[in-house]
């Protein structure tokens, strides 16, 4: 059988739950079906990871495949930084958000227990997806991808996509302090780590509504996975690193 038709092969999509209009399409890989193989398995479409370059390829296309048109991905190199790349080219661009005002590309963002965090107003005309680990949230991320989408904060909804929970996360003095030093009430998404001294368990949920809140948006759904818990999902963090990368995309139909 060819492969394109191998349902064995076929990424296993997770939809957001949010009240997008239809003119929005997002979805979420798994790594429940696909080629991928051993620790990468089963569907990694990461090409910095260590897996074979041939099969990561393969699950590009597929998931490609998985657009209902023939509109080019955009792919990010993402360094965990706030730039947000609005327009497609096709060199892949140093950005850790992407924004669409129109139908020529879908956003992709790769994530294993960092957020990813989706955007589209009311009315359906603009998208925008924000990969947000605990460095991107501080840095001024989210910030970033709401002001490029350009229009008033009130007209945005937002999605919280697969990452690790409060239970996994322990993380040092220095992730707390980032977060305090700018928003005060970020102190109640951090409880003192049961671990080790001086460390805290961090709600990644908690501190991304948070600043979507201070932002004025009011509609905010998902933030009830865990990466590091859920074997559907890539962890690097429960994995040691040696794992794969689910792709989050978003579109205007």
């Amino acid at each position: 059988m060819n492969d394109a038709y191998d349902e064995a092969l076929q990424p296993t999509l997770l939809l957001p739950d949010w009240p997008a209009p239809s003119t929005v399409g997002a979805f979420v890989t798994t790594r429940e079906t696909g080629p991928s193989q051993g620790p990468f398995a089963a569907f990694n479409t990461a090409r910095h990871v260590g897996d074979e370059p041939a099969m990561v390829e393969r699950c590009r296309e597929l998931l490609r495949a998985e657009l209902d048109d023939d509109r080019p991905l955009l792919w990010l190199d993402q360094v965990h930084g706030a730039k947000v790349q609005l327009g497609y080219v096709a060199d892949i661009p140093q950005a850790d958000a992407a924004v669409a005002l129109d139908q020529r590309y879908a956003c992709v963002v790769q994530t294993a227990d960092c957020l990813p965090v989706f955007f589209c107003d009311r009315r359906g005309t603009r998208v925008g997806l924000a990969h947000a680990g605990w460095r991107g949230l501080a840095g001024g991320v989210l910030e970033a991808t709401v002001a490029s989408l350009r229009c008033e904060p009130e007209e945005l909804m937002a999605w919280l996509g697969p990452a690790i929970s409060k239970a996994q996360f322990e993380v040092g003095p220095e992730v707390f302090e980032a977060f305090v030093a700018f928003q005060p009430e970020a102190a109640e998404a951090f409880e003192p780590s049961p671990y080790r001294l001086g460390h805290y368990m961090a709600d990644i949920y908690r501190l991304a509504r948070l600043r979507l809140e201070r932002l004025g948006i009011g509609q905010i759904s998902g933030g009830h996975f865990c990466t590091a818990c859920e074997p559907r999902f890539y962890s690097h963090r429960r994995d040691d690193g040696q794992t794969g990368r689910m792709a989050s995309v978003i579109w205007l139909r």
